[in-house]
C-alpha cells in the first residue's frame, strides 16, 4: 500500500503516545470538595457516596494531609451546621463551620489553597438556595446574604470563593463586597453554568440540602439549554467572576468546549456526587474497571477544554498521574 499519511505511526509505543498526547491532567489543576461538619470525632462514612465521609473539625485533618501528600493542593470545603433556619444564619456566622473549619486548615496547612462554596442550601430550614418570599426564592435579598457569607469566609482564611446558588447578580454583590472591604485579591470562582440536574441527589444526602418542598428548576438551568450556559458565563464575566465552572461534568462535556470557546478565563469542571456514586456502584457490581474509568472520565474534561477539575477522586487521580497511568 503507497499511503504517506500513517495515523497509527504516533501510536506505536508507550513513550511516544505519551509524547504526542494532546490532553495533559496535573494534579495542581484537581480540588477535592469536603464535607465539614459541627461535632468531633467525626468520619462519617456518606451512604450514597462510599468511600466518602463527613469530618468534624479535628478530624479532617489527616484527609487533609493524605491530599496534600498526593499532590492535591486544593480543597473546597462544604459545610453542614447543626442548626438551621429561615435565612441560614450559619452560612455568614463568624463562628460557623466553614468559618471554623477554614482558620484551623490555615493554621495547620498553610500549603493548602482553601476555596469554599457560597450558597444557602446547607444552612436554610427549607432547603433552598436563598430567602423566600412565599415559595418562591427573593434574588435581590439572597444576593445582601451571599455577599455577606463569601466575606466572613474570606475573614476566616478562605483563598478563593465559590457561589453555586444561581441568583442573578450574585458574583457582582460579591466582587463588590470584597472590594469594598479591601479583598480585592481573592478570586471568585463562579458555578456560572449550574444546571438542574439529576446527577446532585447524592450530594443533597451527604449535606442534607434537598428542598423540602417543590425543586430549584427556578433559579438553576434547563439542561435542555446551551446557549443560556453561554449568556450566564459571559454574564459572570462582565460582573468580575474570575473562573468559570459548569457543573455537572460528564454529560455535559459540550458546554466545556462551548464555554471554553466563549470565555477568556479557565474554565472549571465538577464531577458531581451522581457521576462519583455510578461509577462507585458499576465497579462494585463488577461491570466496570474503576482505575480505568476515573482516568477516562477525568482526561475527557481535560480534552473538552476544563483547566480546573472538581472531582471526590481528586486523590486517586493524582496518584494516577505519578504511576503514569494518566497525565
Amino acid at each position: 500500500m503507497d499511503m504517506k499519511i500513517r495515523p497509527r505511526r504516533l501510536r506505536n509505543g508507550e513513550l511516544l503516545r505519551k509524547m504526542v498526547r494532546e490532553t495533559r491532567v496535573d494534579a495542581s489543576s484537581l480540588i477535592y470538595p469536603m464535607f465539614v461538619k459541627e461535632g468531633t470525632g467525626i468520619v462519617e462514612e456518606i451512604p450514597t457516596m462510599p468511600g466518602q465521609f463527613r469530618y468534624s473539625i479535628d478530624t479532617m485533618g489527616e484527609k487533609l494531609a493524605a491530599l496534600q501528600e498526593a499532590g492535591v493542593s486544593g480543597v473546597m470545603f462544604f459545610g453542614i451546621p447543626d442548626h438551621k433556619d429561615e435565612v441560614g444564619s450559619g452560612a455568614y456566622d463568624e463562628n460557623g463551620i466553614v468559618q471554623k473549619a477554614l482558620r484551623k486548615a490555615k493554621a495547620e496547612f498553610p500549603g493548602m489553597y482553601l476555596i469554599t462554596d457560597v450558597c444557602m442550601c446547607e444552612y436554610t430550614s427549607h432547603g433552598h438556595c436563598g430567602v423566600l418570599c412565599g415559595h418562591d426564592v427573593n434574588n435581590d435579598e439572597t444576593l445582601k446574604l451571599l455577599a455577606k457569607t463569601a466575606l466572613s469566609h474570606v475573614q476566616a482564611g478562605a483563598d478563593m470563593v465559590a457561589p453555586s446558588d444561581m441568583m442573578d447578580g450574585r458574583v457582582a454583590a460579591i466582587r463588590s463586597e470584597l472590594d469594598r472591604n479591601g479583598y480585592v485579591n481573592v478570586p471568585i470562582m463562579s458555578y456560572a453554568v449550574k444546571y438542574a440536574s439529576a446527577f446532585y441527589g447524592p450530594f443533597r444526602d451527604a449535606a442534607g440540602s434537598a428542598p423540602a418542598f417543590g425543586d430549584r428548576k427556578s433559579y438553576q438551568m434547563d439542561y435542555h439549554n446551551s446557549r443560556e450556559g453561554i449568556k450566564e458565563a459571559l454574564l459572570d464575566v462582565e460582573e468580575g467572576a474570575d473562573i468559570i465552572m459548569v457543573k455537572p461534568s460528564m454529560s455535559y462535556l459540550d458546554m466545556v468546549t462551548k464555554i471554553k470557546d466563549a470565555v477568556h478565563v479557565p474554565v472549571a469542571a465538577y464531577s458531581v456526587s451522581g457521576e462519583y456514586a455510578m461509577i462507585k456502584a458499576g465497579a462494585a457490581m463488577g461491570y466496570i474497571d474503576e482505575e480505568k474509568i476515573i482516568c477516562e472520565t477525568a482526561a475527557s474534561a481535560f480534552r473538552a477544554g476544563c483547566d480546573i477539575y472538581l472531582t471526590y477522586y481528586a486523590q486517586e487521580i493524582a496518584g494516577y498521574i505519578k504511576e503514569g497511568k494518566i497525565g
